[in-house]
């Protein structure tokens, strides 16, 4: 499975954030796709298309859950990487976090 660290990603990238939704509402990327971990197999529909921004990186709070995702997806023909350290190395790398209800909250 092929990995990127948050520091590799532009600050523009967008992310499949796999978390679930308490945690999305506490904060995530300002580009990211939320489809939960569970609910993934029914909505790759609602996946942006590799194709045109190569590789799309993949992310939960730690990397866990991301990295099963990215297994999965990758399995079914997806060309998709885990972001190492999830949302937890994202937020300590100094990328740009957002909530929908204002402030983010601990990650």
């Amino acid at each position: 499975m092929d990995n990127i660290t948050p520091q590799d990603l532009p600050d523009d990238a967008v992310v499949l954030d796999v978390r679930e939704p308490e945690e999305w509402a506490a904060g995530h990327a300002p580009n990211a796709v939320h489809i939960p971990l569970a609910d993934v197999p029914a909505r790759v529909d609602e996946l942006p298309d590799p194709s045109t921004d190569g590789p799309l990186p993949v992310t939960c709070r730690s990397g866990g859950r991301s990295s099963r995702a990215v297994q999965w997806l990758q399995a079914q023909g997806y060309e998709v990487v885990n972001v190492d350290g999830g949302m937890k190395a994202w937020s300590a790398a100094g990328k740009q976090v957002v909530s929908d209800a204002g402030e983010p909250q601990v990650i």
